[in-house]
């Protein structure tokens, strides 16, 4: 294959992964001063040039030399090598005297000739900023001055005082670029694209920085980010093919701040309607993680399951998991799957049975093993009106299905009364008499549940009870790796989802197989990941904001 072909497929996955790889590249940054690597602006410049009905922009807000130091797996630098390798540009020659503190990567039009009759050919546009414009001429002149030595059909047009040069490759390796003005060059994989582009420009109510929805996302970022994204979800669900259940949210904007600890990504979903308040309050949830584990893979915090259908968040998670997945698959079911089986397996409806009577603090905690399938499991739950006869009642539909009810204590707890549901089994074994076998009778525990202090604890079994009977002083709460995840969520919140990821991974996979398409895509991020926090703590009738931190294991 000519080398010159596919070079407008490279140039526009090589912007996403190095996009992406910076991203992923920031933990390194850690043993450097934050000072050093600030974003020279808190917006994409490159806006002027996108369309507002564009689905999705996505932008690095520092020049990739700054990432460099950050680069101890030589990652970026690979990326360039292999990247402009193709096009037989010198990148370090050629592309980094002019490259300037952005690069910006948008989705321009779902479909270039807007003809769906011979399907959809979407135009990507791609925009890097230039601190010497002359030189970035000279670079697109190189550039198409090689595809040209390399049998392709060159063709420059003047249009509205730009410079266009596209060439005749074929239609899905075609590549038109641009100088504009003195601040970006521009390339796309259509001439339209670019001549688009320029009437964004000049036509200002066409483009991303006049769409009021942009405007009130912007307005939602940090000082310093590193990289932002915004997103138009209506037109993302679109491109998708998607049909949403419900369109609650309209657009959704990312960015990327360096913390001293790891790496925080805050998101906010805004909507031009007016949305139902919050139905959960905002609180400090503490109380009852004292009770997970240090050992935790996986906890959940938070208030009042009584509502969680109807709460905005319930709303918001079935758009995400619409856009992102073409249903309203529950992806935290699959995380929490072994509560899930139990539900089936005792005919349990978790709203009804279990959610309507939890109205103060709770956590869900699994705790995987290397040599189960299947981890154990913790639900904590405040005391409040209504737990008593909660409790009562899940008794009841254990009794129903054929378990009985016993108390017992654990050696070294015996003034700790502990509730079980146990079921009775036989086992047969072999047997010396020659009449038969004979049979042994096993006692087997299905769950247990006990009160320590304000709190009413179940537990999938007698280990787990025990581990948290015996080392009261070594919960979550006291791990250091959780205290500083929380530590850079705001507060007050919502509470908490974290994620450790090297006790969860093998689990994590068996439970979302996409996991592991993602670990390639992202090896570097993935095998310095330590562990991750989601977390809802701005909320409005027009907007939801929260954010995910990562650590990694150098941070």
């Amino acid at each position: 294959m000519n080398r010159q072909r596919s070079f407008i497929g490279f140039i526009v996955a090589g912007a996403i992964a190095l996009l992406v790889i910076a991203i992923a590249g920031f933990y390194w940054f850690f043993a450097k001063s934050p000072a050093n690597l600030i974003a020279s602006t808190s917006q994409p410049g490159a806006a002027i040039f996108v369309s507002k009905l564009s689905p999705a922009m996505v932008s690095l807000l520092t020049n990739p030399e700054r990432l460099q130091a950050l680069d101890r797996e030589e990652e970026l630098s690979k990326l360039k090598t292999s990247l402009f390798a193709k096009s037989g540009i010198d990148y370090k020659q050629d592309v980094q005297p002019w490259l300037g503190n952005e690069i910006t990567l948008a989705i321009a039009t779902l479909d270039i000739d807007r003809d769906s009759e011979n399907g959809q050919q979407p135009g990507y546009l791609l925009a890097l900023a230039t601190k010497q414009p002359e030189k970035s001429r000279e670079f697109v002149e190189l550039l198409f001055s090689k595809r040209a030595l390399a049998g392709a059909t060159l063709a420059v047009e003047q249009y509205k005082g730009v410079k266009l040069i596209s060439d005749n490759q074929p239609k899905e390796d075609l590549l038109a670029g641009a100088v504009v003005g003195e601040g970006f060059v521009l390339f796309a994989n259509d001439p339209k694209v670019l001549r688009d582009a320029i009437n964004n420009v000049q036509a200002p109510d066409l483009n991303l920085t006049s769409s009021p929805e942009y405007q009130k996302a912007t307005k939602e970022l940090p000082k310093g980010g590193l990289a932002v994204a915004f997103l138009n979800l209506p037109v993302v669900a679109k491109w998708q093919g998607l049909e949403l259940p419900e369109q609650l949210y309209n657009s959704q904007i990312i960015s990327l701040a360096l913390n001293p600890k790891g790496l925080l990504a805050e998101t906010t979903f805004l909507t031009s309607s007016e949305i139902p308040s919050p139905s959960s309050p905002l609180f400090k949830p503490v109380g009852a993680l004292q009770y997970v584990p240090a050992s935790a893979g996986l906890a959940i915090s938070g208030s009042n399951l009584s509502n969680l259908g109807e709460s905005d968040l319930a709303k918001l998670w079935s758009q995400a998991t619409a856009t992102i997945y073409g249903s309203g698959e529950d992806v935290v079911s699959r995380l929490v799957k072994p509560l899930v089986d139990v539900q089936k397996r005792w005919g349990i409806n978790l709203p009804e049975d279990i959610f309507s009577w939890v109205q103060g603090e709770y956590a869900v905690a699994l705790l995987p093993e290397k040599e189960q399938t299947n981890p154990h499991w913790i639900f904590v739950v405040e005391k409040s009106e209504g737990v008593k006869q909660g409790v009562a009642r899940l008794d009841a539909i254990a009794s129903s299905n054929g378990l009985s009810i016993n108390t017992l204590t654990i050696d070294k707890q015996d003034k700790q009364k502990i509730s079980a549901w146990t079921e009775l089994t036989t086992a047969t074994k072999k047997s010396d008499v020659k009449e038969g076998a004979s049979f042994t009778i096993e006692t087997k525990v299905r769950g247990l549940h006990t009160a320590l202090g304000n709190y009413e604890i179940f537990t999938s079994d007698l280990e787990t009870m025990d581990e948290i009977l015996t080392n009261k002083d070594n919960s979550l709460i006291d791990n250091p790796n959780f205290k500083d995840s929380i530590a850079a969520i705001p507060l007050p919140n919502q509470g908490y989802i974290y994620l450790d990821w090297t006790k969860s991974q093998n689990l994590l996979e068996r439970q979302v197989p996409i996991l592991k398409l993602a670990e390639v895509l992202g090896k570097p991020f993935f095998d310095n990941l330590r562990s991750l926090t989601v977390s809802s703590y701005v909320t409005d009738t027009r907007s939801l904001k929260g954010g995910v931190f990562f650590q990694f294991n150098n941070s």
